[in-house]
């Protein structure tokens, strides 16, 4: 059976792997960088470790599915612990709420914040969302949607309508809750997909399901970046053959589809099937061959990117919760500034604070890092002025926060000039935003339809951005190669 050449190690690229090895097919895992992980990347400085991708895990049970693919127990390769809050909600007012694990204990969490009858109210929010998840899930987020057959589903579309599916999010959570900063806890997932909550389709109230009900967690040793690290050993131990610091320049492709990767050493790779799992705008450019084209990548709209500023501290601080979200006095004309390719007026930050993850610092010492969501490339700002004043800034608002005076400390800065030199189109770690028009069907799609053997994964096609998206998508690359193989 002819070989599968994976390119990209990143999180969507080794979930398909993992089980296209399993399967016992031959598959060899090209990979750019010298470690697995892509978008879930780590970096070091001095005797700090950093994760620079994604520091928030929802639904585990996605993941151990990869594991168990190839016969894997996660608890023995990748053991995870739920965080208790899985966030911590500041607001400007003084006031804070924990996100908590468990129906009774978040309620009342509410009700200490916003009163008896807010509390009711969000009792019954928390069902709604429940039951948009349970309708959504099997229906769009864990199905393959490469035909424009599997978008339309009558019944699924007008129960979802039905709930508030096609409202705002932000006029959908309205609806339910009347505390602006309950609110705030349940629309600011919007950032997840690009977009303000007042543009964001209701439907995407389903991440905000995710991790405030669903829970949040984290990899007991070597932090996120031991996600990739663990599916690399996985996919090797079931057969697949990983090369690393080896780029793939050009798929190639007859009049019967694929047949194979020409990689920078100047090596041919012979495929049967190729998935390409790497920044895809950017594939289009020169990696794929002729009439692998996307229609829906002709007027690409990308998401808002982020100034990231990772820290490394001399010291533990006591009481800090893992992620802590510190929303600013402003809300609608922060997303107004994202769009208009202008700073955030008073930014909302989001806070990593993974003290379990003592590997990351010397003993007593630990690692912060914080997130402000700026404009991409594509916003035209000149990022060699900017970026200095928005981590003077950055600096100014951390001592008011609390954090003290961080300017000193060992610090690793990446503002969207180095996302795009990371290798992300528009200088955004997010890809494409999840309008309604870059949604399901309308997301590029997961097979090149005129080059038989050509599949996608990755977070620019379906189901999106986010870990279980992106370990989806793998999944379902996969099974659309074993399915050509029958």
């Amino acid at each position: 059976m002819s070989r599968v050449v994976v390119i990209g190690a990143g999180l969507g690229g080794l979930a398909a792997a993992v089980r296209l090895a399993a399967a016992g097919r031959d598959v060899t895992i090209v990979e750019a960088d010298d470690v697995p992980g892509g978008c879930c990347g780590t970096a070091t400085v001095g005797d700090y470790r950093f994760d620079t991708g994604p520091s928030v895990l929802t639904m585990p049970e996605v993941l151990a599915d990869v594991f168990a693919a190839a016969g894997e127990d996660m608890e023995s390769v990748l053991p995870l612990r739920r965080l208790d809050p899985y966030y911590r909600l500041r607001y400007h007012d003084g006031s804070h709420l924990d996100v908590v694990a468990g129906e009774e204990a978040m309620t009342e969490q509410v009700r200490a914040l916003s009163g008896a009858a807010e509390a009711e109210r969000y009792r019954r929010f928390r069902a709604r969302l429940g039951e948009m998840f349970d309708m959504e899930w099997p229906a769009f987020i864990d199905h393959d949607m490469t035909r424009l057959r599997d978008l339309v589903r009558p019944r699924v579309l007008a129960r979802l309508a039905a709930l508030g599916g096609f409202r705002s999010l932000d006029s959908l959570v309205k609806s339910h809750l009347t505390d602006h900063r309950l609110v705030k806890a349940h629309t600011f997932q919007a950032l997840y997909v690009g977009l303000p909550p007042r543009r964001a389709l209701g439907i995407y109230a389903v991440i905000a399901h995710m991790d405030t009900v669903g829970g949040v967690f984290f990899p007991r040793e070597g932090g996120m970046h031991a996600i990739p690290r663990a599916l690399a050993a996985v996919a090797e131990k079931a057969g697949a053959h990983l090369r690393y610091g080896v780029r793939a320049v050009k798929v190639e492709a007859g009049s019967s589809g694929v047949t194979g990767v020409r990689l920078d050493t100047g090596e041919r790779l012979a495929a049967g099937d190729v998935i390409v799992a790497c920044d895809l705008s950017r594939a289009h450019t020169g990696l794929l061959p002729k009439g692998a084209g996307d229609w829906r990548l002709r007027r690409p709209r990308y998401s808002p990117s982020c100034l990231v500023l990772h820290f490394g501290l001399d010291r533990r601080l006591a009481g800090q919760a893992h992620h802590t979200l510190h929303f600013g006095r402003e809300w609608d004309t922060t997303f107004d500034a994202l769009r208009a390719g202008r700073p955030q007026p008073d930014p909302n930050l989001l806070v990593t604070y993974p003290e379990s993850d003592t590997g990351a610092a010397p003993r007593g010492h630990a690692t912060l890092t914080v997130l402000e969501p700026t404009a991409n490339l594509r916003g035209g700002a000149d990022w060699d002025r900017l970026t200095p004043r928005l981590e003077d800034r950055l600096l100014g608002k951390l001592a008011d926060l609390g954090y003290g005076d961080l300017s000193s400390a060992p610090r690793l800065t990446v503002d969207p000039p180095a996302w795009a030199r990371l290798g992300h189109s528009a200088g955004t770690p997010f890809a494409l935003d999840h309008r309604f028009t870059q949604t399901a069907w309308f997301r590029p799609a997961g097979v090149a339809r005129r080059v038989p053997g050509l599949h996608f994964a990755g977070m620019y096609t379906a189901p999106g951005v986010g870990v279980p998206p992106v370990l989806v998508s793998g999944r379902l690359a996969a099974e659309r190669v074993l399915e050509g193989a029958r």
